[in-house]
Parts: structure tokens; C-alpha cells; sequence
């Protein structure tokens, strides 16, 4: 599937496939590094977490294990309240272990920080955060991140992941969303040329976490 494929669903081509897989490498790398002899659990949280969950595990040469987790934020429209249920739980006890959650985008925060308090309750030897995409402009909520892709501007975005009406997923690369397929306008100070996006250094390690405004709030409201 490629661009061509939606027609004038999107607006631009935000970050390439060629550029998803090198900053995914480049994280891989940073994580290999920083839990070099430690046995790594990595969180995936269901279902926009599944493209960069598969590409960073593979592209890591640490042996690792997975999970995933799904929860859904109650909300109006494709808002979040941030008041959270767990759809599906870990069927793994992290008690003791390194866990490392990933992420396809943090927005405003408030789901997964809720996400990061509940997993730390279950007294891991250690909890950080990785995600693909971060929304400074966005966010409602201190969000301590390990590893970020890239900062990106506050638009709805799609691909790789990242869903309209569960819609776009298994686009390769990163878009930015016309405004009539999801009934939103322009922003006026983004009207007329292309969004920002930035790649970020890789943080010190921390612990912490996410969520995507404007995207829909079924896979953790980000």
C-alpha cells in the first residue's frame, strides 16, 4: 500500500518508510546498549503499537520477550478523558522484571500515564517508555519518555500503525490526514505548507509515558 492507494485522503507524507527504518534502527541500537546483560520484557499496547513493536524487535540483537496490552479511554468524539479500562491485560508478571513499553505516539499524555502508573504498581525492577512520535504542542500531561522517534507538529496522523476509523494502518510511512475525511479544518498556522517533524536525541533513561488527539481514542487515546 502506498500513497496513491488513499488519493486525497492525505494531506503530505510526513516521515518516509526509508526514515521509519533507520530511526527504528537507531533505537534498537540506543535499547541494546542501555540494557546490555538484562533480560528485557518490551509492552506493546494494542493495536497502534504493532508496527513499531515488530520492527524495533527485530531490528534489536538483545533477546527479548513481548506482551501487549489494550485499554480504552473513555471520551467524546476523539477526545480522551483520560479515565482508562484494560480490555486486554499482560499475560505476563512483571514483578521484577525490565520492562520497556512501546508506543506508537504520545499527544496529551493522560491514558498513558495512567497506563505507567498501573504497570509500576506491579513493582517491576524497572519501567521506561519508548515511542515512535511525540506531540510536544499537545501535551495535557508530564510525560517521561526514554526513547522518541521524532517530534512531530500537533496534526492527525496516520500510518504505520496509527488508525482513522481503523483505517490507514498498513500504510508504510507516516502521513498527516486531510481535514475532510475526519471533518476537521485547518489550523491556520499550519495551513499552506508542511507539517514539522524532528528527529529526537535519545533521552536518559527514565519512566513513563502517551496518547494522539484527533486520532481515534479506541487504542489508549495516546
Amino acid at each position: 500500500m502506498d500513497a496513491s492507494d488513499v488519493g486525497t485522503d492525505l494531506k503530505e507524507v510526513l516521515i518516509p518508510a526509508d526514515r521509519l527504518r533507520e530511526r527504528v534502527a537507531e533505537l534498537a541500537a540506543q535499547i541494546d546498549a542501555d540494557y546490555a546483560g538484562r533480560e528485557l520484557l518490551l509492552v506493546g499496547v494494542l493495536k497502534g503499537a504493532v508496527m513499531i513493536m515488530a520492527d524495533l524487535a527485530r531490528a534489536m540483537r538483545l533477546p527479548v520477550e513481548m506482551d501487549w496490552m489494550a485499554v480504552s479511554s473513555y471520551g467524546s468524539g476523539t477526545r480522551s478523558s483520560g479515565v482508562v479500562r484494560i480490555l486486554k491485560d499482560l499475560d505476563t508478571d512483571i514483578s521484577g522484571r525490565h520492562v520497556l513499553i512501546v508506543e506508537d505516539i504520545v499527544d496529551s499524555g493522560l491514558t498513558l500515564s495512567w497506563l505507567v502508573g498501573n504497570l509500576r504498581s506491579r513493582q517491576p525492577a524497572s519501567l521506561r517508555l519508548c515511542v515512535l512520535l511525540r506531540k510536544p504542542a499537545a501535551a495535557r500531561m508530564d510525560v517521561d519518555v526514554a526513547y522518541t522517534g521524532f517530534d512531530i507538529a500537533n496534526e492527525f496522523v496516520v500510518g504505520y500503525g496509527l488508525d482513522y476509523a481503523e483505517r490507514y494502518r498498513n500504510l508504510p510511512f507516516i502521513g498527516t490526514l486531510a481535514p475532510h475525511v475526519y471533518g476537521g479544518v485547518e489550523e491556520a498556522a499550519g495551513a499552506g505548507g508542511p507539517a514539522e517533524v524532528s528527529e529526537t536525541g535519545v533521552d536518559p533513561p527514565g519512566e513513563l509515558a502517551g496518547e494522539q488527539a484527533g486520532n481515534t481514542i479506541s487504542d489508549g487515546e495516546r
